[in-house]
């Protein structure tokens, strides 16, 4: 049986109307490019993304911070409660081959480090954490996307 790659996108809970059409859409190019999505599992950038995936034939493990299955927003296919709150941004991370980050708080910006030191891709949205602005950071593994299309091809050209 073939192994799906699986995609990561993280981000904010809170987001603009604009990031969550652009979620949307990367979850639309996720699915129909048969990669797994791998996410928080709970609203905002994550529901946005689920919606996009699932809409369009995609699955979509969410990776929940608490004990409930429950809390996972509906288009979740899959419900990995970790009871680990914040810690489980090491498993979405450890899930994905590669992660496509949105706008979001010190949760992304955490996320994004993770992937960093794991030599994972990380494919950076319009407004997200700029870590070149910070220090040093390879090219090679923190590239910049402004449409759904190019961050999904740019993901898949990452792990193929």
């Amino acid at each position: 049986m073939k192994t799906k790659l699986s995609i990561g996108v993280i981000g904010g809970n809170q987001i603009a109307e604009e990031d969550s059409l652009l979620a949307f859409d990367v979850g639309k190019h996720i699915a129909q490019n048969q990669a797994l999505l791998v996410c928080g599992g709970l609203g905002g950038t994550m529901e946005a993304v689920s919606k996009g995936a699932a809409e369009h034939g995609g699955q979509v493990i969410g990776v929940l911070p608490g004990d409930d299955n429950k809390d996972a927003n509906q288009f979740v296919s899959i419900a990995l409660p970790t009871g680990m709150g914040i810690n489980r941004n090491t498993l979405v991370v450890r899930f994905s081959d590669v992660l496509i980050a949105f706008p979001g708080s010190f949760g992304t910006l955490s996320e994004i480090a993770f992937a960093l030191a794991l030599n994972k891709t990380v494919i950076r949205m319009p407004g997200s954490w700029d870590l070149a602005k910070i220090g040093k950071v390879n090219s090679a593994l923190l590239k910049e996307a402004f449409e759904a299309h190019q961050a999904v091809g740019l993901a898949l050209a990452a792990i193929s």
